[in-house]
């Protein structure tokens, strides 16, 4: 059970970065863009959550898998400060 919801975080997480990236490709919003980049971080983070705790559990992947949400934070920080105006 516990993996069906990590597999559905990671498909609702890529369905917010689809969407928002979709929506930068529309209008130009740059904020949508830096957005987007940090729901695939997001996504990637659920996806290696599933592969740490439900196909190698016996391996700890905790720095592999907290990496891409480190970088879609930093990257949606990013966009805040210098494209916010």
């Amino acid at each position: 059970m516990a993996g069906l919801v990590y597999v559905l975080c990671a498909l609702t997480s890529l369905a917010c970065a689809v969407l928002l990236l979709r929506a930068y490709k529309q209008s130009q919003v740059r904020l949508l863009f830096w957005s987007g980049l940090c729901f695939i971080g997001f996504t990637l983070n659920n996806a290696l959550l599933f592969l740490d705790l439900k196909v190698f559990p016996d391996t700890d992947l905790f720095m592999l898998r907290s990496l891409p949400t480190l970088i879609g934070v930093l990257l949606l920080i990013y966009g805040l400060i210098w494209d916010g105006e």
